[in-house]
């Protein structure tokens, strides 16, 4: 197809999915083959889509690294992992008062959402009973933005102990496809990434998973990775693109072009009209002077401050960003969450020397020694 003929294959697909239809694989790959000048009329309709599913507010989600380092995966694209060199060493803990007031910063710079992020395969029972648990208590009491947590691998009493804690999401990423996935990951299989979504799921919380783009998957990984997303029936669908980490096994991978970064936007809002697609890792590096674009591509949530290891931007300078556009952003109000099980003791951990920790909106903190965490 050409010229007319592929606009009008675009604004007849884009039809179908205003009309409550669901494309399938064939479809999808007749929008990646969408190019030239007629990508943008890929995004007019992605962006309509948007518009007409999710309406015209967009929403920031915040996360905090509170387990940094020493984690037991392989996972190629993670400075993390105790398999690589990354400058990462050992692990370290933020003690309650600096997730606190990471979460309190979060929801003042318009948070909708707020992450605790452990490094590791799971959590252990220690570290949910005696570390955990008080801070995320307190997160969901006080009610300023939804409670989440990335924390790894679940099982079903740990799921329902993070619901009784007032957690409502869990954040748990496929990262690619089952069939690239062999390549990105060893240490554990994509069936348990499946089985920790399905048990999260069933344990009453929200779902939020999505992937990394630009790990040297194809775009038949990409499809492949956001139909499964769609047959979990997840709520929210990160969109990371790789940002290449020196001593990890992907160090020294491209950064993916702006174009094709909105080009996978927008194919992810024709085949997940309905969900909220966040723009997070990755984004001021491969998009560059194409950030605001995220929104015209399709996607409606973006994440706001730092990373896990890496810096992002100033929280203002997404504000204006989302001002300029004429949009505006939604802020939580669901109100506090009482946990449902009594506050557990909290553990204490000896720990010596400080920590260079990039914490929530800051550029360059060094960190006292936490004094609140497990062993």
């Amino acid at each position: 197809m050409a010229g007319v003929a592929v606009l009008k294959h675009v604004a007849a697909l884009a039809e179908r999915v205003l009309g409550g239809q669901l494309l399938d694989r064939r479809d999808a790959e007749s929008l990646v083959a969408v190019g030239g000048d007629d990508v943008y009329d890929l995004f007019y309709w992605s962006n309509r889509i948007r518009i007409a599913m999710r309406g015209r507010d967009v929403r920031f989600c915040a996360i905090v690294a509170a387990k940094v380092g020493g984690c037991s995966e392989d996972c190629k694209f993670c400075a993390q992992s105790s398999h690589y060199s990354t400058g990462v060493d050992g692990t370290t803990f933020l003690n309650e008062q600096q997730v606190l007031d990471s979460a309190r910063h979060a929801a003042k710079v318009g948070a909708d959402s707020f992450g605790i992020v452990n490094s590791g395969r799971g959590p252990t029972r220690r570290e949910l009973e005696d570390w955990l648990a008080p801070m995320m208590m307190k997160i969901a009491r006080e009610g300023r933005t939804r409670a989440c947590a990335t924390l790894g691998a679940l099982t079903p009493q740990t799921a329902r102990f993070l619901y009784d804690c007032g957690i409502r999401r869990i954040n748990h990423n496929l990262e690619t496809s089952r069939r690239h996935y062999p390549n990105i990951v060893t240490t554990h299989s994509y069936e348990e990434r499946l089985a920790t979504l399905r048990t999260a799921r069933d344990a009453g919380l929200s779902l939020c998973s999505g992937g990394i783009f630009g790990m040297g998957e194809d775009w038949c990984d990409r499809i492949d990775m956001l139909l499964t997303l769609r047959e979990l029936g997840v709520d929210v669908v990160p969109i990371n693109f790789l940002n290449p980490i020196h001593g990890t096994p992907l160090g020294d991978r491209e950064k993916l072009p702006p174009m094709e970064c909105l080009k996978i936007i927008a194919v992810a809002r024709f085949l997940l009209p309905d969900k909220e697609l966040k723009v997070a890792g990755g984004r001021e590096v491969c998009l560059r002077d194409l950030q605001s674009w995220i929104f015209f591509a399709g996607a409606d949530s973006t994440m706001i401050g730092n990373y896990l290891t890496t810096y992002g931007r100033k929280p203002e300078l997404d504000h204006q960003m989302v001002r300029d556009l004429g949009l505006s952003w939604h802020t939580y109000d669901g109100g506090g969450v009482e946990p449902a099980v009594p506050r557990p003791s909290l553990g204490r951990v000896s720990h010596t020397g400080r920590h260079r920790i990039p914490i929530l909106y800051e550029r360059e903190v060094l960190s006292p020694a936490p004094t609140a965490g497990p062993s």
